[in-house]
């Protein structure tokens, strides 16, 4: 009789602890929810200010500053100027637990934006020895105001917070100015991971595709490497009626620029993904001169180290061949950028439950890998990662797509990407405090 009320009593302190720990998550989701709706009109009026003041990369000085204002505001510990612009700011919960980060992105693009937006941007500055318009035509705006109003809610309940945050303000992951450092590869050799060391990092990227209140993410393989080439083939001027005392590099690189397409159809496994892009062609001043040169410039995604090493070595081959043929010479330029994004399986599988809580299950949405680039890989070959992708699209406003003029993302999404994330955040370090 004794044996059968202990396990009786037993069961009912399990049941009970269970019933105090839904409690405690119940009423901590409420607190997030809470200080989100006390943050969200700033959030909003900071995002309207990112946007209408876009940076390029390695320039994001205005920017910077504003990140660093509002986490010292906070009560954090910042630190300002890591790989140029780059700002960390560390917020140390009331009770022990680990070490998690969680990293945004601040540039913006060489974009005109095409709005009627009361906050669009009407700056221009110089890129590439050109006039153009500055635009975050790739959602930065967003990246960046959502990770500071994530900062803003969980200071509010920081003393029920197990463990650190690290927050990463990152510049330059579009691409740093040509003979220029930068990005995730110089913020952690300038130590953003270190002391102390995370054990995992979160990130997001807007994704005009899906609306808001979804996201979408991938078990692994997520986005690929991105590579970078230029090609210069020289040959020889001559008048534009005389084509026979010329050798042609327009012709010529017509013929490297369809030919390099038969590297993905001919030389590849159809199931290996990549893409070989030639996006810049330049050479002539004048219409009836055949030029010197010609130029081309493009990037190639991959997911394997073996398909990034073969496509290289057999573009060598091709446009080599392509220009002895024509009796042109060529110098080619091929730079390894970010390798390709991976998520962490484990930690995917742990995050998804408390983001279908969040969101609801049908809007948890599992996609295949896509080949757009993103150095968040770094720190995901350092640590283990996960990287996924929010939802942006108002139906009544649709958006362009990425790296658009059009691009539009509605600022209810403000509210969702730092509802999901802080509780992401929080459900990490409560579930790994010991």
């Amino acid at each position: 009789m004794q044996k059968k009320y202990n396990r009786v009593f037993c069961s009912f302190l399990i049941i009970a602890n269970m019933m105090i720990s839904l409690a405690a998550a119940i009423a901590q989701d409420k607190s997030i929810d809470r200080a989100v709706s006390e943050h969200i009109a700033e959030i909003t009026e900071i995002r309207h200010n990112i946007h209408q003041n876009p940076e390029l990369g390695n320039r994001e000085f205005k920017t910077s500053k504003l990140v660093a204002d509002h986490l010292t505001k906070l009560g954090l510990e910042v630190t300002t100027g890591i790989a140029h612009t780059g700002v960390l700011g560390i917020l140390k919960g009331g009770k022990p637990g680990p070490v998690v980060a969680v990293r945004a992105d601040m540039d913006a693009l060489p974009v005109t934006e095409q709005s009627d937006l009361p906050y669009k941007s009407t700056v221009r500055t110089t890129y590439l020895g050109k006039e153009v318009g500055v635009m975050h035509a790739c959602g930065h705006d967003i990246h960046t105001s959502a990770l500071l109003g994530v900062a803003s809610v969980m200071t509010s309940i920081k003393d029920e917070i197990p463990g650190t945050i690290k927050f990463i303000f990152q510049p330059a992951e579009e691409g740093v100015p040509r003979g220029e450092d930068g990005g995730a590869s110089m913020m952690v050799r300038e130590g953003v991971l270190d002391d102390p060391r995370p054990s995992a990092i979160f990130g997001l990227h807007t994704d005009p595709a899906y609306n808001v209140g979804q996201i979408n993410y991938a078990i692994g393989p997520a986005m690929a490497a991105v590579d970078r080439f230029r090609i210069i083939i020289k040959g020889k001027q001559a008048h534009g009626a005389a084509p026979e005392k010329s050798i042609d590099p327009v012709v010529t690189a017509s013929h490297v620029v369809v030919a390099l397409q038969t590297i993905r159809s001919r030389n590849l496994s159809p199931i290996q993904p990549s893409v070989i892009t030639v996006g810049v062609i330049r050479g002539g001043e004048r219409f009836n001169i055949i030029p010197e040169q010609v130029m081309l410039e493009g990037t190639v995604r991959t997911y394997t180290q073996a398909v990034r090493e073969e496509i290289q070595k057999r573009m060598r081959e091709v446009t080599d061949g392509i220009t002895r043929s024509a009796g042109a010479t060529f110098e080619m330029n091929y730079s390894s950028g970010g390798m390709a994004v991976i998520n962490n399986k484990d930690l995917v599988m742990n995050t998804l439950p408390i983001m279908k809580k969040v969101l609801g299950i049908d809007n948890v949405i599992e996609t295949p890998p896509q080949m757009t680039g993103e150095d968040f890989s770094v720190y995901a070959n350092i640590i283990p990662g996960f990287f996924y992708w929010l939802g942006v699209n108002n139906p009544e406003y649709p958006s362009g797509s990425l790296h658009n003029p059009t691009y539009r993302a509605d600022d209810s999404s403000l509210e969702v990407g730092m509802r999901l994330m802080s509780n992401i955040l929080l459900d990490y370090l409560k579930r790994n405090k010991e």
